[in-house]
């Protein structure tokens, strides 16, 4: 429910980034809606922080309107409370 779709660039993956998954993520530039395109920052437990781009995965104005309400059912919500 309103998780932003994201992919690694072409030739990135989390082996090439050094990632494990336990990292802290944050993300820069999710709230442009035109934007193709994020700033991510994984930070481990211990080391330092990994920044990298991610493509986002919003193919199609519904899924942004889906995205924008916090999911699917909140936007189902808000459309039947209209």
């Amino acid at each position: 429910m309103g998780v932003l779709p994201l992919q690694f660039m072409d030739g990135q993956d989390a082996t090439s980034l050094g990632l494990t998954g336990t990292e802290t993520y944050t993300i820069a530039g999710q709230t442009d809606p035109k934007a193709k395109t994020v700033e991510v920052t994984a930070t481990p437990e211990k080391g330092d922080a990994i920044t990298f781009q991610a493509q986002v995965r919003i193919d199609t104005p519904k899924e942004r309107d889906y995205y924008e309400n916090g999911g699917i059912l909140h936007y189902v919500l808000r459309q039947l409370a209209a």
